[in-house]
């Protein structure tokens, strides 16, 4: 017997269904073509489950081609690319890519700018970067969608790392701001395609590589190559971000940008608990890399060195001055609150 409240209630689940699914019908499904700085191995893990969970929940209505490093453009044209519209989105950092923005040289590692993972989002949060990001790249038609944190940048070496004396003429593969800083230092900064690193140690063209911490290392082979990690790092997480066309970001109906932000913000949380529990790991039961130190009061003249070029890259415009003073905010209350913020 169908009852009035049956009939209505079927009824209306029907309709609802039907109007569901109609769309879902008629829809071309959008498609976006996104390339990562990083190699397949690395990929594995830093983008790929998000834009996995992504397509997985777009059901149809939106997908994401993810491609690795280099694959459709070089990592240094991947800005250009993104802008043109030649690729609709980018995994990266700033210098990497080469972005023609006044926030380019804070991209990857800015020396000491950070000292946990866990700084970075409240940078970008907290402390006003995340506004200063998406002014700067709206004025060359990119969507700065979020920025979040990865590993420590620490050295990977042929030879044992002990002293300052240690780093001079050694042939580093490093982010340019990186090579930029670490030059004074006697450090050689080299730079060539992400895939070459491995063969370019194992020929002796480099000695090193201060690009990542040591999950990394092991994850993309280079511990394979190389026979010693430095514990000393000169930045304690990478600033990395996703970025899009703007027209095509602007072309996505609302719940679709909802859901890139979303997936890729799970991303950023994914990768803070893979490398923060992948570097202490490695550190004790990784059997490959011997660990080396540089005694703190000589690493001090590093960090002290730092300090000074903050306030170079501070001179040259208002909103790296801007950046710079933010940066120095954050730290400056970071040290006043003492364990475990901050020790020492």
């Amino acid at each position: 017997m169908t009852t009035r409240r049956k009939f209505l209630t079927s009824g209306v689940l029907a309709a609802g269904a039907s109007t569901l699914a109609a769309p879902a019908l008629a829809q071309t499904p959008i498609k976006w073509r996104l390339q990562t700085y990083a190699g397949a191995a690395l990929g594995a893990e830093v983008v790929k489950p998000a834009i996995d969970k992504f397509n997985e929940i777009a059901a149809g209505q939106m997908e994401i081609e993810l491609y690795y490093a280099d694959q459709l453009v070089p990592t240094g044209e991947l800005f250009q690319a993104m802008q043109r519209g030649t690729i609709d989105a980018v995994q990266s950092d700033d210098d990497s890519m080469a972005s023609p923005t006044e926030v380019t040289v804070f991209g990857g590692y800015f020396p000491f700018a950070s000292r946990y993972s866990l700084d970075i989002p409240v940078l970008f949060n907290k402390y006003g970067l995340n506004e200063i990001w998406a002014d700067e790249y709206a004025k060359v038609g990119v969507k700065h969608i979020s920025a979040g944190s990865w590993d420590p940048c620490h050295f990977s070496t042929k030879d044992p790392i002990n002293s300052l004396e240690d780093l001079k003429g050694k042939r580093v593969f490093t982010f340019p701001t990186a090579g930029q800083f670490l030059s004074q230092f006697g450090v050689v900064p080299v730079t060539l395609p992400w895939e070459d690193i491995e063969v370019a140690v194992q020929t002796g063209e480099l000695d090193g590589i201060a690009w990542s911490g040591i999950t990394e290392v092991y994850t993309v082979g280079w511990s394979n190559v190389t026979d010693y990690f430095l514990t000393n790092n000169i930045s304690g997480a990478w600033i990395g971000h996703f970025f899009a066309n703007m027209d095509r970001w602007n072309e996505l109906p609302p719940h679709l940008q909802t859901l890139v932000k979303v997936c890729f913000e799970q991303s950023h949380y994914h990768r803070q608990h893979w490398y923060w529990g992948g570097e202490a790991d490695l550190r004790v039961n990784g059997p490959k890399l011997k660990l080396t130190s540089i005694p703190d009061a000589e690493w001090d003249q590093v960090e002290t060195a730092a300090q000074v070029f903050w306030d170079e890259i501070a001179s040259e415009s208002e909103v790296k001055a801007k950046v710079v003073q933010i940066f120095k905010d954050y730290n400056a209350v970071m040290k006043k609150a003492g364990r475990p913020y901050r020790y020492g």
